[in-house]
């Protein structure tokens, strides 16, 4: 006969880890919204859009599989293929077959479109310090990339991020 396992009490959150939990989900739902508000009012484009672009314009000859796209940009393949269209339509971006291996779809940021994430850098990276790197000290900086590193290892180890990926899109490797 089994005997039935006795629920454990829930880990509950210190005080600090309380307080830092807040402080960190306070941030996740107000920052987006705040960057989607410079860049629709500033560009004309959502934050999803404009990284979807910026990702484009850092990979080798602006081109990159969809789904390498939809990792780098945090994004499911159907919500990347809908904004893509959005952008093909206004003439930045374009789809074609992968040429090394035609089961697979790029996407690769047209010259317009390169325009338009050079000329919208400047008031989004100015958005992003006031937002965060003014407020914080350089050790802050670094602590706060190692610490979203680390957050994102724990949801996902394989993560871009993770894994280094991202530094080599960001380096044109």
């Amino acid at each position: 006969m089994e005997i039935p396992e006795t629920p454990q009490e829930p880990r509950w959150l210190d005080d600090e880890e309380d307080q830092a939990w807040i402080a960190l989900s306070s941030m996740l739902m107000r920052l987006p919204a705040a960057l989607d508000a410079q860049l629709q009012r500033d560009a004309g484009l959502s934050h999803f859009e404009y990284q979807v672009m910026s990702g484009l314009s850092m990979a080798p000859e602006r081109t990159l599989r969809m789904s390498e796209l939809a990792a780098f940009v945090e994004g499911s393949l159907p919500r990347l293929s809908q904004v893509v269209t959005r952008l093909e339509k206004r003439g930045w971006v374009h789809r074609s077959p992968d040429p090394t291996d035609g089961r697979y779809t790029v996407a690769t940021l047209d010259d317009e479109g390169y325009d338009k994430v050079a000329a919208t850098a400047p008031g989004h990276v100015e958005a992003v310090r006031a937002y965060i790197f003014d407020a914080l000290t350089r050790a802050q900086v670094r602590q706060l990339a190692t610490i979203g590193r680390r957050i994102v290892g724990a949801i996902d180890p394989g993560h871009p991020l993770v894994t280094g990926t991202v530094d080599r899109l960001r380096r044109h490797e």
